[in-house]
C-alpha cells in the first residue's frame, strides 16, 4: 500500500516537472518572438527615418544644376534601354523641361548606337509631372500602355 502511494506520487512530481519544463520552454519562446519583433520594429523605424531623411535630401540633388543634368541624363537613357520601342514619350515637371529635353538629345544617338534601331523620343508638353515631386521623368510607350517611372522618389522606394 505504502509502495503504489509512492509511486503515485512520484509520478505526480514528474508530471508537474514536465509541465513546469513545457512552462519554461513556452515562456522562453515568448520571450525570444517579443525580441525578435523588437529588432524588427527597431529596424524598420531606422528605415524609415532613412528613407525619410534621403527624401528631403532629394531637393538638395535637384538644386545642383549640372549634378542633376548628369542624374537626368542616366535616367532617361536608362528609361529608353528599358522600354526599347520605336516611340517614347518622355513627361517631367515643367520646371525641369530644358534640362530633360538635353537629356533626350544626349540619349537618343547613345541609344541608336547601343540598339541599332531608330527611336522617336517626344516630351510631353501638356502633361507634367506634379511639383511636389523632387524631380526626375516618367517615359511611356507610343501608345502610353507601359510606363517607366524614373522619378526621384520611385528610385527611393526600389
Amino acid at each position: 500500500l505504502v509502495q503504489t502511494q509512492r509511486l503515485k506520487i512520484m509520478e505526480y512530481y514528474e508530471k508537474k516537472e514536465k509541465q513546469i519544463e513545457q512552462q519554461k520552454k513556452i515562456q522562453m519562446s515568448n520571450m525570444m518572438n517579443q525580441a525578435r519583433l523588437k529588432v524588427l520594429r527597431a529596424r524598420d523605424d531606422l528605415i524609415t527615418d532613412l528613407l525619410n531623411e534621403a527624401k528631403q535630401r532629394l531637393g538638395n540633388v535637384v538644386k545642383d544644376t549640372t549634378r542633376y543634368q548628369v542624374l537626368l541624363d542616366g535616367l532617361v537613357l536608362q528609361g529608353l534601354y528599358q522600354l526599347l520601342e520605336t516611340r517614347m514619350i518622355v513627361c517631367c515637371r515643367k520646371q525641369d523641361f530644358p534640362l530633360v529635353k538635353a537629356a533626350v538629345q544626349k540619349a537618343i544617338p547613345m541609344y541608336k548606337i547601343a540598339t541599332n534601331k531608330d527611336v522617336d523620343v517626344q516630351i510631353d508638353q501638356e502633361v507634367y509631372l506634379p511639383e511636389e515631386i523632387a524631380g526626375g521623368v516618367e517615359i511611356y510607350n507610343g501608345d502610353r500602355k507601359i510606363k517607366v517611372s524614373n522619378t526621384l522618389e520611385s528610385r527611393l522606394d526600389l
